[in-house]
């Protein structure tokens, strides 16, 4: 009969650590890599090459509009989030450096008042 064998902490760890590491795979898909005016050729071309005979919907036209408008509305905001999340980064740094100043100066002034006595 064969022996259950339950492995170490530093087994578990290391495993752990191997499935929650970043991928480096790059998953961008061609269809993010767009641009508005990529869209307006594309919607260009595809009213261009219609079937006469069986034009697109207005109401399918309206919807391609409208997802590309919340995909573009999408990305600004993303776009703001990254610059708000920079600044806060900067000032949580700043905020530390001045913490760190402000004890060492703290430091040195009860370093200074005990060679005083």
């Amino acid at each position: 009969m064969n022996a259950i064998t339950t492995p170490s902490g530093a087994d578990l760890k290391a495993n752990l650590d191997r499935i929650n590491a970043p991928s480096t795979i790059r998953r961008e898909s061609a269809a993010a890599s767009l641009d508005s005016e990529d869209f307006l050729r594309l919607m260009t071309a595809q009213l261009a090459n219609q079937d006469p005979l069986e034009p697109q919907s207005n109401e399918q036209m309206l919807a391609q509009l409208a997802q590309f408008s919340n995909l573009e509305n999408g990305t600004a905001s993303r776009a703001t989030l990254d610059e708000i999340s920079a600044k806060l980064d900067a000032l949580i740094e700043a905020q530390e450096r001045a913490a760190a100043a402000a004890a060492s100066a703290a430091e040195a002034a009860a370093f200074a008042n005990q060679i005083a006595t």
